[in-house]
């Protein structure tokens, strides 16, 4: 089960990254995490840009919206967005 933290404006969940895939696109839920796939490879944060920039444009929010809050060299990821719900979020990787 997504585990998914909601205050002020924000929510905080935990993104399972899978670098040096065919395409970036969601993989659905890995335990309690989101899983996406990302085609760049982990190199000087090219992931973690490409991550970025997927799930601005997924959960319709800006780039400047979304943060790593921890995990920046690791496959699994706190991220932090601004402007989307919980429920949001539950809907469109549904």
């Amino acid at each position: 089960m997504l585990n998914i933290t909601e205050k002020d404006g924000r929510i905080t969940f935990e993104v399972r990254v899978v670098p040096r895939a065919a395409r970036t696109e969601l993989a659905g839920e890995m335990g309690d995490a989101v899983k996406v796939r990302v085609s760049s490879p982990p190199v000087d944060g090219t992931a973690n840009a490409e991550l970025i920039k997927f799930l601005a444009k997924m959960l319709g929010v800006a780039k400047g919206d979304i943060e790593i809050v921890s995990g920046q060299a690791s496959k699994t990821k706190r991220v932090q967005v601004t402007g989307v719900t919980g429920e949001q979020l539950r809907k469109i990787i549904s």
